[in-house]
């Protein structure tokens, strides 16, 4: 039997040490590989150095051209089994070709997150308003993002938050969409008896990519309305701020008189989270399921957070530490989980709860491939049920098709 085919089409190159949306596309690879599949990445993308080296896996790396004929060429060559679109970017710019000369191959859309969602977050805060479903129904970005969802066969949701707001606000047939979170190793003994004590380890941490707004945000409320309040009690306590891509803002904070301690990029974030006796991410706005949070647990390493940090993560088991949205609380529960052991461990104890509950790939890996193959073997008909997504099909491939022709003529 012939082995499947399947072309991922990044939005960037993956890089897992500096972003959960790295972390999860490798994972991705990972089910693929394991299943066989000959797997081709391609990406209109500049490599940094920080980019994982796919080749080194078997899989085939290709740069491509934005509103050019080239990609034509190559996919027909190619002709895979399955497209992945990396983000909903992705689906917008090469969707429809894949249409057009692959009719016949599976599209799936890996949202990583809903984007619509963070940004109006984002916006809401900023105008200092309450976030609302309302403003999301006018937000452009939402059409954008929810008309790709439409034009896919299937579309990966992260969190169930997310698969919730699909399904109940925007009515989104259920047959579209596929909750399918981060695909972790179960914690079992073997992991927690390498992890350190809670005497072994010491200081407060936060990772993230800054590149990332909520994550710009994040340590600007670490420096402005926490971290002072936990020095006031923990006078001899740093905290430390790592992450990829840290700006000018983010370095000017580096103040080792208070104690804090801006880091940069992490070569190993594991290492660095497993040494940390508590993670903090005050985060205000954002989407998805968050990297560092599971990457905590996984180092069995407690956090505090916000609301919005554990939104579609925890499957109502208790919080791997705490969870509070005031700033003064949020840095006494931070001061406690620090100094008490016994609150700590059963925070640690919770994360495992978490982690082998929702997370663990080895349930969730097959179900989600016996799904693609049911769809796959039903295309036509599942294609003729999903009336909006060849209507915006049809559309799409009238407009954008024409817009990217006319650039590329004029490129010329």
């Amino acid at each position: 039997m012939k082995k499947q085919s399947i072309l991922i089409i990044g939005a960037v190159w993956v890089e897992p040490n500096s972003s959960a949306a790295g972390s999860r596309m490798l994972q991705l690879i990972d089910l693929f590989l394991k299943q066989n599949f000959i797997l081709t990445f391609a990406s209109t993308a500049q490599k940094s150095e920080n980019a994982f080296n796919l080749e080194s896996l078997g899989i085939t790396t290709v740069a491509i051209e934005l509103n050019s004929s080239s990609f034509d060429d190559f996919i027909q060559k190619l002709n895979p089994n399955i497209v992945v679109f990396d983000r909903f970017m992705t689906e917008e710019q090469f969707g429809w070709r894949v249409a057009g000369n692959c009719p016949n191959a599976l599209r799936i859309l890996d949202t990583e997150d809903l984007h619509f969602l963070r940004k109006v977050r984002h916006q809401q805060l900023k105008k200092r308003e309450k976030f609302t479903n309302e403003a999301l129904l006018r937000s452009d970005d939402t059409k954008r993002e929810i008309a790709s969802i439409l034009r896919c066969d299937l579309s990966l949701i992260i969190s169930t938050y997310e698969m919730d707001l699909l399904k109940s606000v925007f009515k989104i047939d259920e047959n579209l969409l596929y909750y399918l979170p981060f695909l972790l190793d179960k914690i079992d003994e073997h992991h927690t008896n390498k992890w350190k004590s809670f005497e072994e380890r010491e200081h407060f941490v936060f990772i993230g990519n800054f590149f990332h707004k909520p994550n710009i945000d994040a340590v600007l409320t670490l420096k402005n309305e926490i971290w002072s309040k936990i020095r006031k009690r923990l006078p001899e306590v740093e905290i430390h701020i790592y992450g990829a891509y840290i700006n000018q803002q983010i370095k000017e904070l580096h103040n080792s008189r208070e104690g804090f301690i801006v880091k940069g990029y992490a070569e190993n974030a594991q290492e660095i989270v497993k040494n940390a006796r508590v993670v903090l991410a005050p985060l205000r706005f954002g989407a998805g399921i968050k990297g560092k949070l599971t990457e905590a647990m996984i180092c069995g390493t407690p956090s505090v957070t916000t609301l919005i940090g554990v939104e579609g993560m925890t499957d109502e088991l208790h919080w791997s530490g705490f969870v509070e949205d005031d700033f003064t609380v949020f840095s006494k529960m931070a001061v406690i989980l620090y100094v008490e052991k016994n609150t700590w461990k059963m925070a640690q104890s919770n994360g495992v709860k978490i982690i082998n509950a929702t997370y663990n790939k080895q349930k969730i890996g097959k179900p989600f491939l016996n799904k693609i193959d049911v769809i796959k073997q039903n295309l036509e008909r599942h294609r003729t049920q999903n009336f909006l997504g060849s209507l915006l099909q049809h559309q799409t491939l009238q407009a954008t098709k024409f817009m990217s022709k006319w650039i590329e003529a004029k490129n010329k």
